[in-house]
């Protein structure tokens, strides 16, 4: 057991949730209107589905890959009109001056939302198995605690990103009037459609 397959699988979790996308966008559009813990929660769904795909990863299991390649196109316009739903219910949604205190129903439906579009998104398992073949993490099975550190730390980099992204963009929640929340309402939601519609397009026949 190497400790420091921890640190690795930490940094690289950290590093491919940085990047702010469609769930970027949604938990950043969450924490102003619903507050900080509805946007980590948001952002662990994500952080759940990432280290799936990283212990596929560290698994090397290609097939997987093959598999989420080959059907790219439905796994795509799964993720696309759930994006276009999303991005319109966004839209249309009024804030309230005082976000309600979430339910353990409404965090489990955000962080099942975010979950599911992380699994949609194929190209999540290609860049863990792209990183972790440059880094000679692959099939680490030969030695599971090497491989539980390392997915452990793709987990933990991943929630800490979000944690910090919903912690920083919560300080600046109460600064906003329920006119601006609508104003970030409707352009979320825009976005979120945009980004919907470009995973449609870009499906190949």
């Amino acid at each position: 057991m190497d400790i420091n397959f921890l640190w690795r699988g930490l940094i690289i979790g950290f590093a491919i949730a940085a990047p702010v996308g469609a769930i970027g966008l949604l938990c950043i559009r969450r924490t102003l209107t619903d507050g900080r813990l509805v946007g980590f929660v948001s952002g662990l769904g994500a952080a759940t589905a990432d280290t799936l795909y990283g212990f596929l990863a560290a698994m090397g299991f290609r097939s997987v890959s093959s598999v989420l390649i080959e059907h790219q196109g439905w796994v795509r316009l799964i993720g696309g009109v759930f994006l276009c739903y999303l991005g319109v219910r966004t839209a249309m949604t009024h804030p309230s001056a005082a976000a309600a205190a979430p339910s353990g129903r409404g965090l489990a439906i955000v962080y099942g939302s975010t979950f599911a579009l992380t699994l949609t998104n194929p190209s999540t398992i290609i860049s863990f198995a792209a990183v972790f073949a440059g880094l000679g993490l692959v099939n680490t099975a030969a030695d599971w605690w090497s491989a539980g550190l390392l997915v452990l730390g793709v987990f933990l980099g991943s929630a800490l990103w979000w944690l910090l992204l919903s912690g920083a963009v919560g300080c600046f929640r109460r600064s906003l009037s329920p006119s601006r929340l609508r104003q970030v309402n409707l352009l979320s939601g825009v976005v979120l459609v945009g980004f919907g519609l470009f995973a449609l397009l870009s499906i190949r026949g």
